[in-house]
C-alpha cells in the first residue's frame, strides 16, 4: 500500500497554486493573563442586554465585545450570563477578558447607570430614533441592545437618554443583535479613532511578539483613508 500523502500547510498550498504573498495573517490571540489584560485600557462603552433570548447571539456579543475592548457587559433578565456552555462557543474564549455583572432587570441596572451622569443609548428602530451615522456618540455612554424577536422593551426604551437605529433598506426591518452590537461599537471606535490608534498599534506591537519594527511599521494605506472627527483619546 503507498503511504497516505502528507497533508501540506496552508503556506505550502498557497506556493504550489502561486498564491504566495508577503502578508502575514494575525490567526493567534494575545499571550497576556486575563488579569493583565483587564488592566489595559478600556473603551468607554458598556452595554446592557435586555432578555436576549438566544445564548449564542450573546456569545458573539462578549466576543465583539472583547475584541473593541468594552468596558462592562450587563446581563439582565433571562439573557444567559457565566457560567453558560453555549456562551462559550460563540465566545471562543473571550469571556475572562470582559467585565461583567448580572442584574434582574435591565431597568435596576439603567437607573444606577443614569445615576452617574453617564447617558444610555437604545439600538432600536423607532418613530423617533436618531440614525446611526449622523449621531455622534458621547463618551462614556451605555448602549442597549433588546430581544430578537421583540426588541428593546418599552419601559426601557422610555427611561434611556437617546435612542439610535441602524438605517434598513431590505424587507426585513432587523439585523441579528449580535451584529448590530458590532456595527454600533465599531462605529463609536471609528469616531473615536484619533485618539485610540496608539492603543491599536500596541496592541499589535504585543500579539506579534514585541518586535520594534513592527511597533514602528504602519500600513501604507493612504489612498483609502478618509477624515475623522477629533476627540480626546482615551486614558
Amino acid at each position: 500500500m503507498k503511504p497516505a500523502p502528507r497533508k501540506l500547510s496552508r503556506k505550502e498550498k498557497d506556493r504550489r497554486q502561486g498564491l504566495e504573498t508577503n502578508l502575514h495573517v494575525r490567526s493567534f490571540d494575545a499571550k497576556q493573563s486575563a488579569d493583565d489584560f483587564l488592566q489595559l485600557p478600556r473603551l468607554p462603552v458598556s452595554v446592557i442586554l435586555d432578555n436576549l433570548r438566544s445564548a449564542f447571539n450573546v456569545g458573539s456579543i462578549i466576543r465583539t465585545a472583547d475584541c473593541v475592548r468594552a468596558e462592562k457587559i450587563h446581563f439582565c433578565g433571562y439573557t444567559a450570563h457565566p457560567p453558560h456552555a453555549k456562551l462559550e462557543k460563540t465566545a471562543l474564549g473571550a469571556m475572562p477578558y470582559v467585565p461583567w455583572e448580572y442584574h434582574e432587570s435591565a431597568t435596576q441596572v439603567m437607573e444606577q447607570i443614569r445615576g452617574t451622569g453617564r447617558p444610555v443609548i437604545a439600538l432600536e428602530t423607532t418613530n423617533q430614533s436618531h440614525g446611526l451615522w449622523e449621531y455622534a456618540f458621547p463618551l462614556p455612554c451605555t448602549l442597549v441592545l433588546g430581544n430578537e424577536a421583540l426588541g428593546v422593551s418599552g419601559h426601557v426604551l422610555e427611561m434611556a437618554d437617546d435612542i439610535v437605529e441602524i438605517p434598513m433598506m431590505g424587507f426585513k426591518n432587523s439585523v441579528n443583535v449580535a451584529v448590530a452590537f458590532g456595527i454600533a461599537v465599531y462605529e463609536i471606535q471609528r469616531q473615536y479613532w484619533p485618539g485610540m490608534s496608539k492603543h491599536w498599534q500596541e496592541h499589535r506591537y504585543i500579539i506579534q511578539g514585541g518586535n520594534d519594527d513592527q511597533k514602528n511599521r504602519s500600513p501604507d494605506r493612504s489612498s483609502h483613508q478618509s477624515g475623522s472627527p477629533e476627540h480626546e483619546p482615551l486614558p
